[in-house]
Parts: C-alpha cells; structure tokens; sequence
C-alpha cells in the first residue's frame, strides 16, 4: 500500500456514529461487529431447539442441516452464497467472521445437510422443518401514508408497524395457541415474525397457506382501488383486532397523517363508499367543514335507510388504512429466507434486534442501535474485559430481551419435548421386549 493510501485510509476505529457505513468501511465496521457483539451461542441455541448432544433424545445432526445464506458485497458486485451450513456454533462463528457478510438469512431444515445436496439429489433434498415466518414492510402501506414512502419511516408511520405486532401476535396466542414468537426489527422499514413452536416448524405448506388465509384480508391488486370488503358479521378474530387495535389507531391516524384536512386525501377514503349519492352529499357538506370524519361517522352509522347498507364501510376504511398487510408467500413457503435476528442492515447500519411484542408501542425504530454507535461505546470502554462486549453498549438490553423473554422459555421447552419422546420411546421399546 502506498503512503498516500495509508494516509487516506479510514482507521475503522475512529467512528463518526451518524454516518452510514458502506464500501470497505462498512467491511471493516462488520469485521468488529462479528468479532465482538454477535450472540453466536444465543443464535446457536435457539436454532438447534435444544438439539445440543449434551442429553438422550437428541438429534445431532439437526443444526447441520439447517441452510444459512450469505450476501457479500463489495464496491463492485454482491455475491449470494446460499445452502451454507454448520455443524455447530464453532464453525458458524467462523465462517461469519472470515466471510463477513453484509445480510445472514436463515432457511429451513432439510433431510439432509445442505451443503451436500447434490450427494443426495435423486434420494431427495426436501425442507422438512421451518419456523412460520411473517414479513411485514411499511412500503406496501405506500397508498395510505402521506410522511413517508418507499423505505423510509418516521414516527408518524410506524404505529402501522405496532397495530401488526398486536394484531398477529395476539392471534397467533389465542387463536392458534402458540407460544414462541420472536417479534424482529428489520433493520429500516418493518419487522418479521418467527414462530418457534415445535407445532409451527413442522406445519405443511398446505397448513401455512391455511394460517396465511386466515390472516389475509386486505386484497387486490396495485390498480383494485377498495381492498377491503365485507358481506356480513366480522369474524370473531377481525372484531377483537378492530376493537382492540384498529379502531383507536386509526382515529390517532386521522390526526397525524391529516387524512380529512387535505382534499386529496378525503376524497380518496370518499372512493371506498359505494353510494354516490352518500358520497355527493358529505363532499357538498365538507366544503367548510373541519369535523368531517366525525360527520361520515354519524352519518353511516345513523340507521337511516339512504344507508342502510353501508354500516360496515367505516370498518372496511378503518381495515384499509391500519389493517397487518402481509407478504403471505412468505408465510407460506417452507425454503423462503428470512434475514436473522442481529443482522446489520446494511443501507441504515442499525442492528435488527427482538422487539418486545408486550411493549411494541414503545419501540422507536430511529433509536436502535447502530454498528457505528457499538464500536464507539466500544472504544469508549476501551478497558473492558473480553467477556462483557455487549453488557457495556446500547446492545445489552436486546441481547438480554432475546435470552429471558424469549429464548430461555423456547429452551426449557425444547428440552422437555425431547426428554418426554425419548422416554417415550425407551418405555414403548421396553414394552416390546418384554411382549
């Protein structure tokens, strides 16, 4: 290297906390990053479902069947390096530290090693387990948000986010009585969803495509101008998450995204009535007024016969602007990837750390950390020992929100199903040699 590249060359640890890392300082900014502050043993933990060969009944090839993905970018190109696969978190944390990947994806569990596919292709490579997975981005809510559009967020918007965390998670507790969700930040414009029960990875294609439906209600293409239409009585499911999230977010939306103060923006929720005379006469009786969305209340829900048959059109609007929009082929597909937990996003370098789904109406996505932030709380406990990285940064508390709410319970879990199945197993063999 020359002199002149010497002297312009960034010393990685000399940090500017508000610049966004790319290039090879965003190479150099992930290298400390993978070095120091990623939980390899919590991931490996939570990814081997207790599958760890320290007991009877385990299974020890499990996590080495597991397919990881990495995308590698340079200045030039970016490379996708998927099946990747890793015999336990020794050879994981390798790997992630000499490849440094700018995005990890997680797969599904196939009936062989990954990596070793082509060994096993006219035997079979087929996903047999896979966590039910949501991804929820704040880009498909475009038509609805006025301070924002594409990838960017604000304060403003990210309520959609929050109605999504309550909606979901709540449904898929009291509905479908699961119990281990991990609720993630993406990194920049939404958050995914990991359901972990045992229940849930193993559940058919035909099964998540079932639990896809279930929660698909906004439908339509870009062009379809109502998306939301309902016939009769709201499903139980739909009237708990209208009454308990939709309604009152919605009326906090009025005011923040100033949906009745623009003609524009009025005239685009008058579209979703399908009376003409009903919408001529609240648009003459807008002209002046500033209650408006108080007026189309009153009016649609008065009983009169002009709109008898409009009552459910304040739920239909309330559903179309606030209501979970769900990728669903990702809910549906067992091979589809989705970015792990504690990746660095790498177009905002904020750290895509667990969102506690109890208290996801205090989450702020403009406060999570960034790598940037970590190695500059770093060199400010320069003297710290080796062990307690993360305990001194603002990664501490997602570290230990990850271990207690959720990885922890997910484990002791784990551990009993495994424990019952091989004394199932033990007895049932036992009763057959003594037949």
């Amino acid at each position: 290297m020359t002199k002149e590249k010497e002297e312009h060359r960034e010393d990685p640890m000399q940090i500017d906390s508000n610049r966004v890392p790319t290039g090879s300082l965003l190479t150099d900014y992930l290298r400390i990053y993978y070095g120091k502050f990623f939980p390899y043993t919590d991931m490996f933990k939570w990814l081997a479902y207790g599958n760890d060969g320290k007991h009877p009944g385990c299974d020890s090839s499990y996590f080495g069947r597991r397919e990881f993905s990495f995308t590698i970018k340079s200045d030039r190109d970016e490379v996708y390096l998927r099946f990747q696969s890793f015999f336990n978190a020794s050879e994981m944390e390798t790997s992630i530290k000499a490849k440094c990947p700018t995005k990890i994806d997680i797969g599904a569990v196939y009936t062989v090693d990954p990596a070793k596919r082509h060994a096993y292709a006219q035997s079979g490579f087929n996903p047999i387990e896979r966590e039910l997975v949501f991804d929820i981005d704040i880009s498909d809510y475009d038509d609805v948000r006025y301070c924002c559009s594409g990838a960017d967020t604000c304060l403003n918007c990210w309520p959609l986010m929050t109605i999504a965390i309550k909606v979901i998670d709540t449904a898929l507790r009291e509905d479908f009585g699961f119990s281990h969700i991990l609720w993630v930040y993406s990194g920049r414009r939404g958050v995914h969803c990991w359901v972990c029960d045992s229940r849930a990875r193993r559940l058919s294609k035909e099964q998540r495509s079932a639990i896809a439906d279930y929660f698909h209600v906004y439908k339509g293409g870009e062009n379809s101008l109502k998306k939301v239409t309902f016939s009769g009585p709201l499903h139980p499911f739909l009237a708990r998450a209208y009454t308990d999230a939709l309604k009152n977010e919605f009326e906090k939306w009025v005011s923040t995204q100033k949906l009745f103060e623009h003609e524009e923006r009025f005239h685009k929720i008058l579209q979703l009535i399908p009376d003409e005379s009903v919408v001529s006469e609240l648009a003459e009786k807008w002209q002046g007024n500033s209650v408006r969305w108080e007026h189309l209340k009153h009016m649609l829900q008065s009983g009169s016969k002009k709109t008898q048959g409009l009552r459910r059109c304040i739920e239909e609007i309330v559903f179309s602007y606030t209501y979970p929009r769900l990728d669903i082929q990702v809910t549906k597909g067992m091979n589809h990837l989705l970015k792990a937990p504690f990746c660095v996003h790498p177009g905002t370098g904020r750290i895509c750390i667990p969102i506690d789904p109890k208290k996801c109406e205090e989450f702020d996505p403009t406060s999570v950390p960034t790598v940037a932030q970590l190695i500059e709380e770093l060199n400010a406990n320069a003297s710290i020992g080796a062990d307690n990285y993360v305990e001194k940064t603002s990664l501490a508390a997602s570290v230990h929100l990850f271990r207690t709410c959720f990885l922890e319970p997910l484990i002791k879990t784990c551990k009993d199903e495994l424990e019952n199945a091989y004394n199932t197993m033990m007895q049932q063999t036992k009763d057959s040699l003594n037949w």
